[in-house]
């Protein structure tokens, strides 16, 4: 029988004696008990706290319950908040919760600490003269947006950067995407740039769009689970449940992974590739397929284009080759792919592992292409589950809070600024007058991707001569985004020292707020935490929860969407940002937002989306199987969780949400479609449309283009909209029709909006038509750069880009040599990001204490170090980092691994935290950064930085 809360109001908690139980002290402690955890909880009493006293809570004051989100990876999981007199007492995993259905990492039992941190930022705070000064919220907005206004007048809107966080609600970063188009720039990014850019552009480029195809839930129906570049066991644990549901059902699992990680260990088989090679080892695996007939042929035949590239480039990747290339021997090879050929469906995962590389964007192809071959598209337990590393960094991609893209991945053509002026009720005109008008090395700035937060120091440190805009950047927002998390830590730390002004929006003061070595110019500003206000967010199968309120903002703390109605409102542009969203006190209401959003993001279905539904899937969790994520009854009867888009038509044609992207063997209407005709209809003179494929019940059985006002008009289905939306219509296609009669029209006829083509092997406008071997930058097989080179330099937007002159340079001065280990890195179960709230989370702080690089027995006796020794860690571009070793076999010897989440020490001193309500605000756990010792390398299509694969040197301290 599956339990269902029903109530919103918990039992009334009796009295109990004098005491503390065991259970009672677990709760207040956390998971953690000692240390750390309970001088957190012990000592409070003793210190001076913020203006913001939390008074003490009666053990008998009435409990309320609030429905609130993991704030943590991007599996979605469900929090019952426990609310007493405002404040957050206590929390259980929501057991009817059709994701986690009870489950629970450590970063999520540890969640309701965050609220009330001593460690957050309590006011706003000024650095002048060396020494923070408090200042009050009209007094920050004012300096701040004055210095907005000089720098633009002087330098052009350019020179202002926002970066922009994944810890946004939907609306929030709809909204801070919109602020930046408002103010004239496309120099707005946030966290999907490091972590899945390469994915959205990969996979969008390959079938249609660039997001999850299937859902964590489905895991369970896959027969073979391919995991590679990813360590769910650790990243996104709860997800690991669904992996080990399906083993338990008889599933094979592969990972491919350098390491004997967590998740290895639960491997049918591993596959310990050199870092950087996923290309060949992939290739190698089709080398089997093809070589045995294993392919889905029927499949190629109707659904796929470009086969032929991929089979001659194929042939090059012998067994023997693979092995010489990638380390992995032949056998295993082997048998990972009888495994993949003999257990079907399956599914590929994948995470940073794969995607932060040089070559990521290939990767992703390459991963996306090898689902193709099998036939693993469109089916339950197959697609690619991309698991996603935050809360929101789903929504805020959708929401277009990225350096290249409008909301809705309609990129910064002028044919997507006159969608979205239209969707904002501004002339184009306007829009447009708010840009730099002129032309820098050839490129117009309103219809050039702005700088990625990968390289937004290079923005401030290049020669403005090399820059495609009239200025380098004088002033950034560092909204709720950890700059620890980028490589090149050293350039980073100068970029903080040369801008003119630094703006920290968070609750915490992050290190962008500590790293630098100025005296003035930085300023803090608390922001509430997700858990002090409300919005929807995305998981990474593209489902859409809401997020109660649990508790008010803390201290003197604000919600984001008011911090940029304040900055708006100071600039002047706050009429024009916020026309036709209603405002409270000083805030877009979040509904509002969300029906603006919805009704512009046709290109991905969000129209079907409204506030209503999306909260009555949120109040209704156990109404949803957490086998099949549909409701069987109830008033969401017949969805899927959290509609995940495409959700067609309007919000009261009830579309169910589309589970399970390019499923042919389902109508439209119920949740079915097949791959997007995104790329045209013909390419050198080879038709791009699927051939006798098609969506169940489709009037036309067999491809075709997306969906227009004069495909209608051929068709002879123009007379079938109304005269009113004829006039929304003429002209336009099924994404930018705002009346929605394009998109009804195709419904109706059960066709996908979107057309119904193949998916492509080869992207003829990419650096690389279909997935190559590139070797890494900094790679240790000099004897293959000559067989398998970088791409030569290049500009890529606005940034000058290096390959070969780094790849020359690794030969040249005998980096190789002098730098003989391979370093890499990831993440560690017990912290997040940046790890700056999970570190001053006193009961996750507790778990792990020290920084540290795994390193194997034989590299460590051969320098004389000891599990534990403090060792000196150096990257070839000099970045130095003083760190404990963990000497392991986990590791094979000639490689290195390090967590990326720890900050607050540089080349071994220790770097200043302010104090904000007489409490320093230094996190519980310090350590240095990875990405000190990280090295250049970037993606050529995304700016993707690489962080997987560059070398070092190791020394005993």
């Amino acid at each position: 029988m599956k339990l269902t809360r029903k109530s919103d109001v918990a039992v009334k908690a009796e009295a109990k004696p004098l005491g503390m139980s065991r259970r009672h002290f677990m709760k207040t402690a956390g998971i953690a008990t000692g240390g750390i955890a309970a001088a957190s909880m012990l000592g409070t009493g003793m210190i001076r706290r913020a203006e913001a006293k939390i008074a003490a809570v009666p053990h008998d004051a009435p409990v309320e319950i609030k429905r609130t989100i993991c704030s943590h990876c991007a599996v979605g999981c469900g929090i019952y908040a426990e609310v007493q007199n405002g404040v957050w007492t206590g929390q259980e995993p929501a057991f009817d919760h059709p994701f986690n259905a009870g489950g629970h990492c450590a970063k999520g039992a540890a969640l309701r600490y965050h609220t009330h941190s001593d460690k957050r930022v309590k006011y706003p705070m000024k650095l002048e003269g060396g020494k923070w000064k408090k200042l009050s919220w009209e007094q920050v907005v004012t300096e701040i947006g004055d210095k907005m206004q000089q720098v633009r007048k002087e330098s052009g809107p350019d020179s202002v950067y926002f970066m922009g966080s994944a810890k946004f609600s939907n609306e929030a970063a709809y909204m801070y995407r919109k602020l930046a188009a408002m103010w004239g720039t496309n120099n707005v990014d946030h966290s999907a740039r490091i972590c899945h850019s390469t994915t959205v552009a990969g996979v969008a480029n390959t079938w249609g769009y660039g997001a999850q195809t299937n859902s964590f839930n489905d895991i369970r129906n896959a027969k073979n689970i391919f995991v590679i570049g990813a360590n769910p066991a650790e990243a996104h644990p709860v997800a690991m449940q669904h992996i080990l549901t399906a083993k338990e059902r008889g599933a094979t699992i592969t990972v491919a992974d350098p390491r004997f990680s967590r998740t290895a260990a639960h491997a049918h088989v591993h596959l310990p590739l050199r870092p950087g090679t996923d290309i060949p080892l992939v290739y190698g695996l089709m080398w089997h397929i093809f070589e045995n007939g294993w392919e889905d042929k029927e499949f190629i035949r109707q659904r796929v284009f470009g086969i032929d590239k991929i089979r001659e480039e194929v042939k090059r990747w012998t067994p023997d080759e693979v092995e010489n290339v990638t380390g992995v021997s032949k056998e295993a090879v082997y048998k990972a792919a009888k495994h993949m050929a003999e257990h079907k469906p399956g599914t590929v995962i994948w995470c940073m592992g794969g995607t932060q590389h040089t070559v990521g964007n290939a990767n992703t192809r390459i991963y996306s292409i090898l689902q193709l071959v099998l036939g693993n598209m469109g089916v339950k337990g197959g697609g690619t589950n991309i698991f996603r590393g935050h809360d929101n960094v789903q929504g805020a991609t959708d929401m277009g809070l990225l350096f290249d893209n409008l909301p809705g991945y309609y990129g910064v053509t002028t044919g997507a600024w006159q969608h979205w002026s239209r969707v904002w009720d501004l002339p184009f005109d306007e829009v447009k007058a708010r840009f730099d008008a002129n032309q820098y090395l050839g490129r117009d700035p309103m219809t050039t991707p702005g700088i990625p937060c990968s390289r937004w120091h290079d923005g401030v440190l290049e020669d403005k001569a090399k820059l495609a805009q009239k200025d380098n950047l004088r002033l950034a927002f560092f909204w709720g985004q950890s700059v620890n998390t980028e490589t090149r830590q050293m350039e980073v730390r100068d970029a903080l020292d040369k801008l003119e002004t630094v703006v920290v929006v968070d609750p915490y003061p992050t290190i962008a707020g500590v790293m630098h070595r100025r005296k003035d110019g930085v300023y803090l500003l608390p922001a509430a935490t997700v858990f002090e206000g409300e919005g929807s967010v995305n998981n990474s199968g593209r489902s859409a929860q809401w997020r109660q309120q649990v508790v008010e903002p803390m201290f003197e703390s604000k919600r984001d969407m008011e911090i940029m109605y304040l900055l708006a409102k100071h600039v002047g542009i706050a009429d024009v940002w916020t026309k036709n969203i209603e405002v409270k006190n000083n805030r877009p209401v979040p509904e509002s937002v969300m029906r603006e959003y919805a009704r512009g993001m046709r290109s991905i279905g969000y129209t079907g989306w409204s506030p209503e539904r999306i909260k009555a899937h949120t109040m209704n969790w156990g109404d949803f199987s957490n086998e099949t994520l549909e409701a069987a009854g109830g008033v969401n009867k017949g969805e899927t969780y959290g509609l995940p888009w495409p959700c067609w038509g309007l919000p009261e044609q009830k579309h169910p949400g589309t589970q399970i992207l390019y499923r042919t063997g389902m109508n439209v209407n119920q949740g079915g479609g097949n791959f997007r005709a995104r790329f045209g209809v013909e390419y050198q003179g080879e038709s791009l449309l699927a051939d006798g494929s098609f969506s169940k019940d489709a009037d036309i059985q067999d491809g075709y283009p997306e969906f227009s006002a004069d495909m209608l008009k051929q068709l002879g289905w123009w007379d079938e909209l109304t005269e009113d939306e004829k006039k929304l219509a003429e002209g336009r296609t099924w994404s930018t029709d705002l009346g929605g009669g394009i998109v009804r029209v195709a419904l109706a006829h059960n066709m996908v909006p979107y057309g119904n083509a193949k998916a492509r092997c080869r992207v003829w406008t990419f650096p690389d038509e279909i997935p190559t071997h590139r070797e890494p930058l900094y790679t240790p097989r000099r004897d293959l750069i000559a067989k398998y080179p970088t791409h030569d330099d290049m500009q890529v937007h606005r940034l000058p880009t290096l390959f070969k002159t780094i790849q020359d340079k690794v030969v040249a001065d005998n980096l190789d040599k002098k730098y003989p280990l391979i370093m890499s890195s990831g993440r560690l179960v017990e912290y997040e990001g940046g790890g700056e709230e999970s570190r001053s989370n006193p009961w996750l702080a507790e778990l792990q204490q020290e920084m540290f690089v795994e390193m194997n027995p034989a590299d460590a006796a051969d320098r004389g170090i000891r599990n534990g020794d403090t060792v000196w860690l150096e990257g070839a571009e000099g970045g130095r980092i003083r760190i404990k070793a963990m000497v392991t076999p986990r590791v094979v010897p000639g490689q290195t691994w390090m967590p990326y989440h720890f900050a607050g020490v540089m080349h071994g001193e220790d770097l200043q935290y302010p104090e904000s309500g007489g409490i320093s605000t230094r996190p519980y756990v310090v350590g240095e950064s990875a990405n000190t010792a990280l090295t250049y390398g970037y993606d050529p299509v995304t700016q993707m930085q690489e962080t997987k694969v560059s070398l070092c040197q190791i020394a005993k301290a």
